[in-house]
């Protein structure tokens, strides 16, 4: 019997809440056009209801049965009954170059579809490496499902060939994962694994396959992907709750938004935005929250945290009513959390009842589902008691003035990284796709690129995970629409990390664009080292960086390079033009750093704009 290894608990601390199951997503419908929903659920419904031959056909037939269309992974031993059932399923595979390039493919491809992406991967260094794409996916409560192949049962605990103990080690980074014992029993404990990465609070779930599990003959069809019941939340908050969160907001006189990564996770987009308008509430997000509300609309003030704008970091401090949405309120957005939002009385709704006072005391707990919740607080305000805001909308159009997201230009001087950004976010739709590494160029794009819609924004947070962008940007392709454009920004010792994944965007054809933020440093340890570390450079300046233009035609991909503001534009347009992946080694100045900053511990109110203000 197929039993999980964990027991069925709140899901891991690290990342923004939501609240839809997996029968309440909205599944896109297919590139082409060809699919129609009908024809969608005859097949899941073939696939739920046919008899496998074997455990391995019995894992595809539970994968088709949740509408899986595309998996990414490597082929190995372990996993090679799995990859055998595979080649005659109705599912793609991307094979990636490396298993980290697997489970960062499919974390980007479950961001952009709303649903679990799917990842696959050997015993032992390929369930290892794994790990750290689902403990990413774990932090960010991305939705996703790894399959694992195992040694033979039998043969599990005698350090076997290419043996770990993966349940063991994926424990704490998983919602819940199994260990599956029986080739009856496997497809539908591989749906209970997809059904419940997407219930509730989403995480990576994994399923481990011992091989003789996947060998083993059986006719059990694999039945509809279901979650256990026990792990259904309820979607509505309780209306004590709700009732005394919003008598909180009617008498704030400064009300303000925070929407986190839960209210994209959670469908919830369209119920935020219309909150915040009704009652002409201003708008800060999380970085994860990047995209929940247009940057463009006037209430918006943008991300808060370390390196969020001046002006959505002074309306956290002096708010009296913070209206917290899907937030785990990590420690990047509060800074020091006995100084965070220190005038204001905390409304934080949150499908996960763990997260709620776990960092910051919540005066105003409400447990629900955020698009369920945030209705129910616009029933129970009304439109004729709505607080005034008017001069406090004032007040933050003062500090949007006073503290401009600008920066400086020489055209004499190397160029500027936020300048490279803007070009390209002038050029580029208002729905595109944008990824990233992690590093100074991740802030660059999230400070200096409009974001007008949710789950453009595809990055690694709460992990901070370098090489992301890449195969981030592979997945996003994989399952965007395709008039919608992707590009991926990446720093030159973040790029170094996952570029081998260049061979399957080429392989794949796939159009890509990935602008390399090349200042031949870890750009972010430098200007800590600066500002804390009395400029010692120690193992951060990377000068034996190539030249990843003409790497990048070695990999058959197209190269372009920019290393004066002359170039810049013709660069841009080249590079979108290009029909496939493409490469631009972007040199900038290698002393510009990311501002505004709040030091580590810091109040949001106390922001250096220069390194001689930390």
């Amino acid at each position: 019997m197929s039993e999980p290894a964990t027991p069925d608990a709140a899901s891991p601390e690290g990342g923004d809440a939501e609240g839809r199951t997996d029968d309440e997503q909205e599944r896109p419908e297919a590139a082409d056009g060809t699919d129609t929903a009908e024809e969608e659920a005859a097949a899941r419904e073939e696939a739920a209801t046919r008899a496998p031959g074997s455990g391995a056909e019995a894992v595809v037939a539970a994968l088709e049965a949740a509408g899986v269309e595309t998996a990414f992974g490597v082929q190995g031993g372990a996993i090679m009954p799995v990859y055998d059932a595979l080649s005659a399923s109705t599912v793609d595979h991307v094979t990636m170059a490396h298993e980290q390039g697997a489970v960062h493919a499919a974390d980007a491809y479950g961001i952009v579809r709303g649903d679990p992406g799917v990842c696959m991967a050997t015993s032992g260094p390929g369930a290892t490496n794994l790990v750290t794409g689902i403990a990413d996916a774990s932090m960010d409560s991305d939705a996703m499902l790894a399959l694992t192949g195992q040694v033979p049962s039998d043969m599990v605990g005698s350090d076997a060939f290419q043996e770990t103990d993966t349940v063991g080690v994926t424990a704490p980074i998983t919602k819940h994962n199994y260990f599956a014992s029986d080739s009856d029993e496997v497809g539908s404990t591989v749906g209970e694994a997809f059904a419940l990465a997407n219930t509730g609070r989403p995480g990576p779930t994994l399923v481990d396959l011992p091989k003789d599990v996947t060998f083993g003959e059986t006719d059990r069809p694999v039945g509809e992907p279901t979650a256990p019941d026990r792990a259904v939340p309820d979607l509505e908050a309780d209306e004590e709750q709700v009732e005394a969160a919003a008598r909180a907001i009617q008498d704030a006189e400064r009300p303000l938004c925070l929407f986190g990564g839960g209210v994209i996770k959670g469908d919830a987009t369209e119920q935020a935005r219309a909150f915040a308008r009704e009652f002409e509430i201003p708008v800060v997000t999380t970085m994860p929250g990047i995209g929940s509300f247009p940057e463009d609309d006037d209430l918006c003030l943008s991300w808060a945290g370390m390196h969020g704008t001046g002006y959505a970091n002074m309306a956290i401090t002096h708010t009296d009513c913070l209206i917290a949405v899907g937030t785990r309120f990590d420690d990047r957005l509060t800074g020091g959390v006995d100084t965070f939002a220190p005038e204001a009385e905390v409304v934080h709704v949150d499908i996960d009842p763990a997260e709620i006072s776990k960092n910051v005391h919540a005066d105003y707990p409400v447990v629900g589902d955020a698009a369920t919740v945030l209705d129910q607080l616009d029933a129970a305000i009304g439109y004729g008691d709505a607080p005034d805001t008017e001069s406090w909308r004032a007040q933050c159009d003062e500090w949007r003035e006073r503290y401009p997201m600008d920066y400086a230009i020489d055209p004499d001087e190397p160029v500027k990284p936020q300048f490279v950004v803007e070009a390209f976010d002038a050029a580029m739709d208002d729905d595109a796709y944008v990824t990233t590494g992690v590093g100074q160029h991740q802030m660059w794009a999230a400070q200096y690129w409009t974001y007008r819609e949710p789950r453009t924004f595809v990055s690694s947070h709460g992990l901070g995970t370098m090489g992301y962008g890449l195969p981030g940007a592979i997945g996003a392709r994989v399952a965007a629409d395709d008039d919608r454009e992707v590009i991926s920004f990446e720093g030159d010792g973040s790029f170094l990390m996952t570029i081998q994944e260049l061979s399957v965007a080429v392989r794949e054809d796939l159009d890509i664009t990935v602008v390399v933020l090349n200042n031949e440093y870890i750009g972010m340890v430098r200007q800590w080292q600066d500002a804390f570390f009395e400029g010692n450079h120690m193992a951060s300046q990377y000068d034996w960086m190539p030249e990843f233009d003409t790497l990048a035609e070695a990999f058959g991909a197209k190269g372009f390079r920019i290393d004066e503001y002359d170039d810049v534009e013709d660069v841009v347009e080249a590079a979108l033009a290009y029909d496939g992946p493409s490469v631009v080694d972007a040199h900038i100045d290698p002393e510009e750093n990311v501002y505004p900053m709040v030091a580590s511990g810091a109040a949001n109110g106390q922001f250096a704009l220069a390194e001689d203000q930390l």
